[in-house]
């Protein structure tokens, strides 16, 4: 293949295609292309991590347990990356990548793919802007699956009286939050945070 087929084929991979031809080159010169015969393991799980790995021809079995024979396995075919983030810090393989018929692989190591990232700053935002993107949809995904598994607490039926009591009650907690606000700040995951220390922008 050339290496316009290279970069063609790298931009069908959503995590690459962000980065646009310019940046897809570099990755597509200095990366390497690998034959894996069928059975052969890519790499085990535990493994440090210092590149990921495109497949390009075939498919490989993911396993989290090479102990278990009954651990949960999935298949990946062409088109897919595996180890991501191993392409932006030191990290360990979290699965074990066995192929599953002869295939080949486009290997990227991390100090390449960083370096790109600094020659293509255009390229690093777009890569930022995509992974926060997914990290948001991830944690909305979570949430929409802990309010379907967890069952809804029923209401407590509210007296006439407590419609009178309210307001007061109200009132008063925000008075007191205030004054506990002024002084110390506020209260996140079970922490006192300082007042001076709440400025995230």
């Amino acid at each position: 293949m050339t290496i316009e087929d290279d970069i063609a084929f790298l931009e069908r991979v959503p995590s690459f295609a962000i980065l646009g031809r310019d940046a897809l080159r570099i990755l597509a010169i200095g990366a390497e292309s690998r034959y894996v015969h069928h059975g052969e393991v890519l790499f085990t799980v535990g493994d440090p991590a210092d590149a990921g790995y495109v497949v390009q021809d075939g498919s490989f079995t993911l396993k989290t347990d090479n102990t278990d024979a009954g651990a949960p396995e999935m298949t990946v075919t062409s088109g897919a990356l595996l180890g991501e983030l191993a392409l932006l810090t030191e990290t360990i393989r979290p699965v074990t990548a066995i192929a599953a018929e002869p295939s080949t692989v486009i290997r990227v190591t991390r100090s390449l793919f960083l370096k790109m990232l600094e020659g293509f700053p255009d390229a690093a935002r777009r890569l930022r802007d995509h992974i926060a993107a997914r990290t948001s949809q991830a944690a909305a995904d979570m949430t929409d699956v802990r309010a379907t598994l967890d069952p809804q607490r029923p209401r407590r039926v509210a007296h006439p009286g407590d419609r009178r009591r309210e307001p007061l009650r109200a009132q008063r907690r925000g008075s007191v939050q205030g004054r506990r606000r002024g002084r110390f700040g506020l209260r996140h995951s079970g922490r006192i945070v300082p007042a001076r220390l709440r400025s995230v922008g």
